[in-house]
């Protein structure tokens, strides 16, 4: 199994707009589950201790990297990722076996 995290940091420096663009992108990988085949599991969420660090991660699980590549091309995955590149300043990924 593939593990793909990824965390990313939003460009906005006020903190309600923070907080509304991070639980957006949440709310929208999360509404992948059903939709993209290949999702064995996903967990997405907004930072809730303000360590400032990053303000949004992503944790999926796929049986393997053709799991993975189906779900990186998969039509709604793009769109999602449309809006997060408009709000993202950084982001970081890992994908390893499980």
């Amino acid at each position: 199994m593939i593990r793909h995290v990824v965390a990313w940091k939003l460009k906005t420096a006020d903190p309600a707009e923070r907080a509304e663009q991070a639980q957006k992108i949440a709310t929208d990988l999360m509404a992948l589950r059903g939709i993209v085949p290949s999702i064995i599991d996903i967990s997405v969420g907004p930072d809730v201790v303000g360590g400032g660090n990053w303000d949004v991660a992503l944790v999926a699980d796929f049986a393997d990297q053709a799991g993975l590549d189906a779900y990186q091309t998969h039509p709604d995955h793009q769109a999602v990722v449309g809006y997060v590149r408009s709000v993202v300043g950084d982001r970081v990924a890992v994908d390893f076996e499980v």
